[in-house]
């Protein structure tokens, strides 16, 4: 029996990608080999990561101007390439000024490497609030190289209401948790990174969409595999690329416009969402600590309403394990908080929401 899987990643896949994954397991496409298999510059191999390109540019309306890249090293190593290609100067410490917000804990580590790199600016900050809300953005300024948002916010279930407009400066995002949640508007940014392990498909590839005028731009000291050049020129390829990974986001983007695109899947999305926020307001035990207007889709941190830490923290551990007996998997906060988490991505059924508000109705009882 299939477990409800509420990790905030990697985290659940679709059950009809799986099925057909598996089915293709040992004999992809007729080949008569798994993808695992295949050479990334075979015959057979190309038409899959065009494939999966051209389903993400319908699905997202990624505009001609832009290149679609798969990478590795995840949203983090993305921390160091943006600065580096974007800011960084004739040598390590002269780069350029660049605008961050400080929204949470992944906000924080782009900062800290972004500091590696460009000279960086934190112009808002929500950490006077344990990073409950979104700040106010204030508008770029002369000589800005770029400015940077982390779209949503895993670990503390924030999101923004709002895309700051920054005119020519490029706006620059992290949509890891989020993208393909609902619908963007991709012209408005410069760059778009999303490791995929969290709503788009298996950890091992990262999806950058990039403005062809911000590729290019990058001191002749950058390692060759932090250039977005590199990539670009070569289609992705340079070395050879998490294919796998590559094939399995293709069956999710196959899922998901079978299911209507991204305007579909955002109905679904806010509906779960919904139910799930209603049942928090309305309990006596449970309650979102995040400011209402910037609640997250795909992730809700929850916590109890108890004022002895210590029984706090006996009735969360309980919680977490009996919803685990009961097939509700992966409920624990992030570390760095406490409390619980339910991450409801795209693969996450309607029942899987309704699952859980009914256990939580009991273990409140």
């Amino acid at each position: 029996m299939r477990v409800y899987n509420f990790s905030p990643g990697p985290s659940v896949l679709p059950l009809p990608v799986l099925e057909k994954a598996a089915a293709e397991m040992t004999n992809a496409n007729g080949t008569g080999q798994s993808v695992m298999e295949m050479s990334h510059r075979s015959k057979d191999y190309k038409p899959i990561i065009d494939k999966t390109e051209s389903l993400l540019r319908e699905l997202m309306g990624i505009p001609a101007n832009y290149k679609v890249l798969f990478l590795q090293g995840g949203a983090s190593l993305q921390f160091a390439m943006v600065p580096l290609n974007l800011a960084a100067g004739n040598a390590p410490g002269q780069g350029k000024k660049a605008a961050y917000i400080d929204t949470g804990v992944w906000s924080d580590k782009a900062i800290k490497e972004g500091k590696k790199y460009a000279n960086v600016e934190v112009r808002a900050s929500s950490k006077d609030k344990a990073y409950t809300y979104i700040p106010d953005a204030p508008p770029p300024l002369a000589g800005d190289a770029y400015y940077h948002i982390t779209q949503n916010n895993t670990i503390v279930g924030t999101k923004w209401d709002k895309i700051p407009d920054t005119g020519s400066v490029p706006l620059i995002t992290d949509i890891s948790s989020s993208i393909l949640s609902e619908p963007f508007d991709v012209s408005k940014f410069g760059i778009l990174y999303a490791g995929a392990q969290k709503n788009l498909g298996p950890a091992g590839v990262t999806v950058v969409i990039i403005r062809e005028d911000l590729i290019g731009h990058a001191p002749d000291w950058t390692p060759i595999m932090l250039r977005y050049d590199t990539h670009s020129t070569e289609g992705s390829m340079y070395n050879t690329p998490p294919c796998y990974s590559i094939y399995m986001i293709g069956l999710v983007l196959e899922w998901i416009k079978n299911l209507g695109g991204v305007d579909a899947i955002a109905k679904i999305n806010r509906e779960k969402a919904g139910m799930f926020y209603d049942y928090l307001d309305a309990s006596k035990m449970f309650y979102s600590p995040v400011e209402k207007q910037f609640r997250s889709l795909m992730n809700i941190p929850f916590v109890i309403r108890e004022t002895d830490e210590a029984k706090k923290t006996e009735l969360e551990t309980r919680f977490v394990k009996e919803a685990a007996a009961a097939g509700l998997v992966n409920l624990a906060g992030h570390r760095l908080v406490g409390g619980m988490r339910a991450s409801i991505y795209n693969a996450m059924p309607v029942d899987g929401v309704n699952a859980l508000i009914s256990f939580m109705k009991k273990f409140e009882n």
